[in-house]
């Protein structure tokens, strides 16, 4: 291994679940100024939107976990795909073809 290019700044860090609020007291070298207290000694907090606690994998539970809107963005652009494609069918189209001239007489005649 390559000497000096590991972190040497390994400490005790409690990691929060926002979902649960379930903690995890782990060794990170995160940086962060949130503290909490954790059996009457006091860590650096990290807090996290999604951990092994809460996330649908893990827990085994059918569980929609959008912080962002992504999926409702996402459904939002699947009806009004669905209603442009909609409205496409029911509206007839009303092109007229131009008949072309038969003779050079018609041609001459038009104009």
């Amino acid at each position: 291994m390559k000497k000096s290019i590991h972190p040497q700044n390994y400490r005790p860090v409690v990691f929060q679940d926002l979902n649960n609020n379930q903690t995890f007291l782990t060794k990170s070298t995160v940086e962060t100024d949130a503290t909490i207290t954790l059996e009457g000694v006091e860590y650096p907090l990290v807090k996290i939107h999604i951990s092994s606690s809460s996330h649908p994998f893990f827990t085994g539970q059918e569980k929609l976990v959008d912080i962002e809107g992504r999926v409702d963005k996402f459904n939002a652009r699947l009806a009004a795909s669905k209603n442009k494609q909609k409205s496409k069918k029911q509206i007839p189209q009303q092109k007229q073809e131009k008949e072309a001239p038969k003779t050079l007489a018609d041609l001459s005649s038009k104009n």
